[in-house]
């Protein structure tokens, strides 16, 4: 059996291409665990929503992708870290359909759904740092 540390990477975020090269390795990973079909998806989805507001708000950012193990149980962490403008209300920010561009203002709140586990840290001038965990069922 391979190491954890094997299925590990960083990916810039910049562009669209970026978004989708995060979401397909976000998929892969979740490929290695015994995640459904539609678990495969659900975090992809929660990915490019993250990695889209990254490139929409920050320009750019880092997306790290890893397997990780908690008491006996396997899952996928993903970290997204931005040095952007920061989110100035983190609560109206996490409100369905609340948006500052021309988006339907799901992204956060949507993949804090998506997600098992969700934790957001923004501040005014310095950036964000999104970490979110699915774990297999």
């Amino acid at each position: 059996m391979t190491s954890m540390a094997e299925h590990e990477t960083a990916i810039p975020v910049r562009s669209d291409l970026d978004v989708l090269k995060a979401r397909q390795y976000g998929k892969e990973l979740a490929g290695l665990l015994r995640f459904s079909n539609t678990e495969r998806t659900i975090v992809a989805t929660a990915i490019s929503e993250i990695a889209r507001n990254t490139v929409l708000y920050a320009k750019s950012g880092c997306i790290q992708l890893k397997i990780v193990e908690q008491g006996g149980k396997r899952g996928i962490l993903v970290v997204v870290r931005d040095q952007g403008p920061g989110i100035p209300d983190l609560g109206l920010a996490m409100q369905d359909g609340y948006t500052t561009s021309q988006g339907l203002g799901i992204g956060l709140p949507g993949a804090k759904r998506l997600m098992d586990e969700f934790d957001i840290v923004s501040e005014v001038g310095k950036g964000t740092v999104i970490t979110m965990k699915k774990w297999e069922r």
